[in-house]
């Protein structure tokens, strides 16, 4: 009734305006002397009429137009298929359907939004309950869509879409300060990985996890792209993780420019507080590359000598105590790379990132990461796990990348970091392989 009102307001507004520009029309030409008179033609009243018609056309087409948008309206979104019927379908429907719409299956989905709703406060609305406000945040981090076509799939306004995409996105961020986290707390146990396998065990048995850097392109301002264009040749962020041996996330450190160093990075993330990194306790350590320092708690393998899988791949075996150590230390610490190839295959919205803020697409990363442990802790068989968990040695596209060299500390940095206590732990480690 209040719109009625409204539009009669305005039309008795707009009728005011043309009798105004009317009167005034017709009263500038009937201030016209006698003189021009005699030469007012017929031509000339054709062409007072003829603005007079534009000036009534223009009137009602404001008018027609203010009546459609405002008072008839044509509704946009009016499927049958409503997104609450959607994911009920979905969630009824063949267990491979969940898979691919919501990249994980019936029980974890369902698990997930449990979690959300009761540990994380996440809400429904007066309309759409919690499982739909889930499915609509995984279809767009999973699939990549834009807010559009999530407008269309589930039948809601595009303010709608956004502001309940932030509100699941704040209560995964929640739950990821929970689950980003090493499960054995105090890194007691020996992980099966290592145990259950003749190429790790018993050499690597006090190794508690992986650490690597992997980049994930952003959409940022061109006048602020300099610093976040690395090697990858477009502005990405470079995100440091922990992984364990059960490919899950143990901390991550996102939010970096693409051009940081991997050490500056790491040296940040170990020793500020408020980030709660998991440090290794007294005999226990990391596997690191060469990007990172090889000091007390962090072991990287030998430089100088042959590494990465592919390299051993394509030529021969490793020979000499350095490279045998090298084969075992990276086929141990490809686990961090399989994990990160895992986490960007489930997560399509991770190589086209849309045009949210930096903190926000900062947050996404972090919020995926959050779901992949999730997923990891309650699936039974999963798409993307399977492959990896079926074959030990599958190498994921991050395995096959070669990070660029990283500037090497100095003796006396060395010193004070404390890795001549790796150095020996490592050429002990390394005899013990050649030897068996």
């Amino acid at each position: 009734m209040y719109l009625h009102y409204m539009f009669i307001y305005h039309l008795f507004y707009l009728l005011q305006m043309f009798y105004f520009l009317h009167n005034m029309f017709s009263t500038g030409m009937g201030s016209i002397d006698n003189s021009s008179e005699e030469n007012y033609s017929s031509e000339d009243e054709i062409v007072d009429d003829d603005n007079y018609n534009i000036l009534l056309t223009a009137t009602v087409g404001m008018v027609t137009e203010y009546y459609t948008k405002y008072i008839e309206k044509e509704p946009c979104r009016t499927s049958y298929q409503t997104g609450y019927k959607f994911v009920s379908e979905i969630l009824h429907g063949n267990p491979y359907r969940c898979q691919q719409q919501f990249r994980m299956e019936k029980h974890v989905f369902i698990n997930l939004c449990m979690e959300l709703k009761i540990k994380y406060g996440l809400k429904a609305s007066r309309y759409i309950p919690v499982e739909e406000l889930v499915s609509m945040f995984l279809m767009i981090l999973g699939h990549g869509f834009g807010n559009r076509m999530v407008q269309e799939r589930f039948q809601h306004s595009g303010e709608t879409v956004s502001r309940y995409f932030t509100h699941v996105l704040n209560a995964v961020l929640r739950m990821s300060k929970d689950i980003i986290s090493p499960l054995d707390k105090e890194f007691k146990n020996i992980p099966s990985k290592i145990r259950d396998d003749h190429r790790w065990w018993p050499y690597f048995k006090d190794c508690i996890g992986a650490i690597d850097g992997t980049h994930i392109p952003v959409k940022i301002s061109p006048s602020k792209q300099v610093p976040y264009i690395g090697r990858k040749g477009i502005p990405t962020q470079n995100v440091m993780a922990c992984c364990d041996f059960d490919m899950r996330f143990t901390f991550v450190c996102a939010g970096w420019e693409g051009t940081a160093h991997d050490t500056r990075i790491f040296l940040d993330a170990i020793h500020r507080k408020e980030l709660q990194f998991p440090h290794p306790p007294r005999g226990k350590y990391y596997l690191v590359d060469a990007g990172y320092p090889h000091m007390l708690g962090y072991m990287g393998p030998y430089k100088g000598e042959r590494y990465h899988l592919p390299d051993f791949r394509r030529g021969s075996q490793p020979k000499g105590m350095h490279e045998i150590f090298n084969h075992a230390h990276s086929s141990l610490r490809c686990t961090i790379e399989r994990t990160f190839g895992c986490w960007k295959s489930r997560w399509r919205m991770l190589s086209t990132m849309p045009n949210f803020s930096y903190h926000k697409q900062v947050q996404i990363v972090v919020a995926s990461m959050a779901i992949h442990n999730f997923i990891r802790n309650h699936a039974i068989k999963d798409l993307e796990f399977q492959p990896y968990d079926d074959n030990e040695d599958l190498l994921s596209s991050d395995c096959l990348e070669i990070n660029e060299p990283q500037e090497e500390l100095s003796a006396e940095q060395s010193q004070i970091l404390g890795n001549r206590e790796m150095d020996i732990l490592r050429d002990h480690i390394a005899s013990q392989l050649i030897a068996r």
